[in-house]
């Protein structure tokens, strides 16, 4: 059935994703996004679209008057480990006090069911077992895998005390086109860029860390799917972990990238190693990664080599 759909940060990498998916699985879909790290190049046509910073309670109020959602999916949010170290408190105050003061608009206008991005990389922290299962002890290193552990404390009580439903995505490490080939985060967008430049690429450590890597539209696929299915939380991977040096080969080959890889220092305090157990989303959501990860790092380059020839 279809649904009004706001998605926050559905200006940003996998919130335009989303937005893209929800439109042509027949849903109305609205967007806020503050374009903080969001491009208004990403806005779908289709789409409503609102400048709003989710920490804006009044503009909030207004947005929901105008578009009386049924379902939120929850993009927004500051999502760099490394910068979390460094601002804890900006990241409490997006991360958590944003998503608060969405989540009681949400509820004074009788939203149905919130989709959540959490995290699956940073919020388990080192697990002598792997794969995690939404049942592993959430240990996370780094404020910003701790900001989204608050943000599913605080839906399991809106969910408690008001009845507004919640699926909460753990998402793997995401990548595909769209992400953002500068900064700390997305190592596929990063490597894929400097690649097809012929620019030198370093890998932090030995390259032997491992993470579970998810392409985009398999992310945007299972928000559209909790629409409709699941309560809680969710592990949205692979199950299968794969490490860096591997990635850095495949992209090599599909950039016909010449130049040598290199090694730097590791970086201090990171996850050796990531991978999400999926049982839980096949099981409840109906969901699992349908592209692999040769098709999807293929799919990525194809769509960064045009991007590197227009810059």
């Amino acid at each position: 059935m279809p649904e009004r759909v706001l998605v926050t940060g559905g200006a940003g990498f996998i919130g335009s994703h989303i937005v893209e998916a929800m439109i042509n699985a027949g849903h109305t879909v609205a967007i806020v996004d503050n374009l903080h790290t969001g491009k208004i190049e990403n806005v779908n046509p289709r789409a409503e679209f609102f400048q709003v910073d989710i920490r804006d309670s009044a503009a909030l109020e207004r947005v929901f008057t105008a578009v009386r959602p049924s379902v939120i999916s929850h993009q927004a949010a500051l999502a760099n480990v490394r910068g979390s170290l460094e601002y804890p408190d900006q990241y409490a105050e997006v991360n958590v006090i944003g998503t608060l003061r969405l989540l009681e608009v949400a509820r004074r206008h009788g939203v149905r069911k919130v989709m959540m991005a959490s995290t699956g990389g940073a919020i388990y922290g080192e697990l002598p077992q792997q794969p995690a299962t939404e049942d592993s002890v959430a240990h996370p290193l780094d404020p910003y895998g701790a900001s989204k552990l608050a943000c599913e404390h605080y839906l399991f009580t809106y969910r408690h005390n008001y009845g507004l439903d919640y699926c909460a995505l753990r998402y793997g490490n995401v990548y595909g086109p769209r992400q953002d080939m500068q900064g700390e985060a997305g190592v596929v967008a990063i490597f894929a860029g400097r690649m097809l430049s012929q620019q030198p690429v370093v890998i932090n450590g030995d390259g032997l860390q491992q993470r579970d890597f998810v392409y985009v539209a398999d992310i945007a696929r299972a928000n559209v799917l909790a629409v409709d299915h699941g309560s809680g939380i969710y592990n949205i991977g692979t199950g299968v972990p794969t490490n860096i040096n591997t990635v850095a080969h495949h992209l090599a080959k599909l950039a016909d990238y010449t130049l040598s890889e290199e090694h730097g220092p590791a970086k201090p305090g990171e996850v050796r190693t990531s991978c999400l157990g999926p049982a839980r989303a096949m099981q409840e959501l109906q969901w699992r990664s349908q592209v692999s990860l040769t098709e999807g790092l293929a799919r990525t380059v194809a769509w960064y080599r045009e991007v590197v020839q227009v810059v």
